[in-house]
């Protein structure tokens, strides 16, 4: 059996998918209480606290460690300026997080992945796999996987019935129109996002429940209204399951800090392959 742990685990995304494939987590740590109170509701234990906090010595062996480390400052969709914001030395964010691990006698892969694939919405993501050259020689490794032949719509995810709460008031919705009015007559793309329901959304933010902007669903007669959180988990790949434990503001940014959970499933499929790959050498 594969044992991982958790760090920087959020609500447990990158935990289903390891699970998915017979993982089991032998420790988890999280810093933010709402995101425990969710995960412990999930998975039955309460994550540790700050891993800058934590001893060495006081976490078991494991084989596979997951970090969905924070990433807000140089994201693509924090500030659009992925790795090259200004606070992260022009650039050099990502060397030396590569230099790092190198440094620590990893064999680094990485690709750039968009959970297009798989749920309906457009969620690019660095995704880095490494590997202890002191265990394994000769290492060769790929993101490659087979894409589903029928692809996700924004339909497919929608609730039935809504409650009125989510409908935007007048006030927000005559504010969003202005908004984007006066960036598309600067010549900015700035404004909300009402995507086509036969096709994909834009990426769901931690931001998603000041406004709900960036995703917003059309209605009869109607101004649009956000997505629900049970949408929101969808939009994410998460299981029906799955339990909602917060407020829909912690919902929000819960779900828009997560991963997109059947893209890291076939991700933690090829690792395990090659890890049993290697360990028949």
């Amino acid at each position: 059996m594969i044992k991982f742990i958790d760090l920087f685990a959020g609500i447990g995304g990158l935990r289903l998918g390891f699970e998915s494939v017979g993982g089991k987590c032998i420790f988890s740590s999280e810093i933010d209480k709402f995101a425990c109170d969710t995960y412990e509701k999930n998975f039955g234990e309460r994550p540790a606290g700050d891993i800058t906090k934590i001893s060495a010595e006081n976490i078991p062996d494991f084989d596979i460690l997951l970090g969905g480390f924070p990433c807000q400052s140089f994201s693509i969709i924090g500030k659009q300026e992925g790795f090259d914001n200004e606070s992260h030395d022009k650039g050099k964010t990502w060397k030396i997080i590569v230099d790092s691990l190198k440094n620590l006698d990893y064999e680094i892969f990485s690709e750039v992945l968009d959970g297009k694939i798989f749920v309906p919405q457009h969620r690019e993501r660095t995704f880095i796999v490494g590997f202890d050259k002191k265990i394994y020689k000769n290492i060769d490794f790929n993101f490659d996987f087979e894409i589903p032949e029928k692809l996700p719509a924004l339909k497919d995810i929608l609730e039935k019935n809504v409650d009125a709460k989510y409908t935007l008031s007048d006030k927000l919705w005559n504010y969003l129109q202005n908004y984007a009015e006066k960036h598309r007559a600067k010549g900015n793309g700035f404004g909300y996002g009402l995507p086509d329901l036969d096709g994909i959304s834009r990426t769901l933010s931690a931001r998603y429940y000041k406004d709900g902007s960036e995703i917003l669903i059309r209605q009869e007669n109607k101004n649009p209204r956000r997505l629900t959180p049970r949408e929101c988990a969808r939009l994410q790949g998460f299981p029906e399951s799955f339990k909602i434990v917060v407020s829909d503001t912690k919902a929000y940014q819960q779900f828009g800090n997560s991963v997109v959970v059947p893209l890291i499933e076939k991700i933690a499929e090829k690792i395990v392959e090659k890890l049993q790959e290697l360990e028949e050498k």
